[in-house]
């Protein structure tokens, strides 16, 4: 025979436990979602989003003239406005692997390609001799549909085929979108459009 207390737990203390209980993963979810490693783009990644907000442009242009263009590549954001004020847009981005490929500061754009083709450059030729070097518009392409030629030399704003690299540090110095976005955005900006990476 065993000795058995009655359960004396009330509603209170039943709803204390189970929301306690049930907040337990949450609050690991987001604790490891402050601090992301990156891994094999097949592996499946807890991605940090809190900083993904719209912004207003005025703590970074001194204008909107030609439109303007802010990558935030902490928070993995591209924001655009139009001139006009009449346009205000926000996409995730892919950004630089590594902080030595990544460039910070102001430029433009200085040429604007649908069906872009692709070159690695010098630098990724070291890194990587077995790509290829030259590839054509398509699916292939890293580049994706359309891209952005910033007046820094090998610097793009460009779509990818490859949706995986969207949210992480995937790439080797440019800024990547959905190809839908780069789509958007290529309508909207123009040749002169004002570009600040922080």
């Amino acid at each position: 025979m065993t000795d058995r207390k009655p359960n004396k737990m009330g509603r209170r203390g039943f709803l204390a436990t189970g929301a306690a209980f049930l907040s337990a993963p949450a609050l690991a979810q987001t604790e490891n979602s402050t601090t992301e490693v990156e891994r094999d783009l097949d592996e499946r990644v807890v991605r940090n989003i809190s900083s993904f907000r719209s912004l207003e442009w005025q703590p970074y242009f001194s204008s909107l003239k030609n439109g303007a263009i802010l990558v935030d590549v902490t928070s993995r954001a591209l924001h655009y406005w139009s001139e006009d004020q009449s346009v205000y847009k926000l996409y995730p981005t892919s950004v630089p692997l590594t902080p030595d490929l990544t460039r910070l500061g102001r430029t433009k754009i200085i040429q604007k390609v649908d069906g872009p083709s692709w070159r690695p450059t010098p630098a990724m030729r070291k890194r990587n001799p077995e790509w290829p070097e030259f590839v054509g518009p398509g699916p292939d392409n890293p580049l994706g549909t359309h891209a952005l030629y910033l007046s820094w030399t090998y610097y793009r704003i460009h779509g990818t085929h490859d949706t995986r690299k969207i949210g992480r540090r995937s790439s080797n110095g440019c800024i990547g979108l959905y190809n839908e976005h780069i789509s958007e955005l290529f309508g909207l900006a123009k040749v002169g459009t004002q570009v600040l990476l922080i």
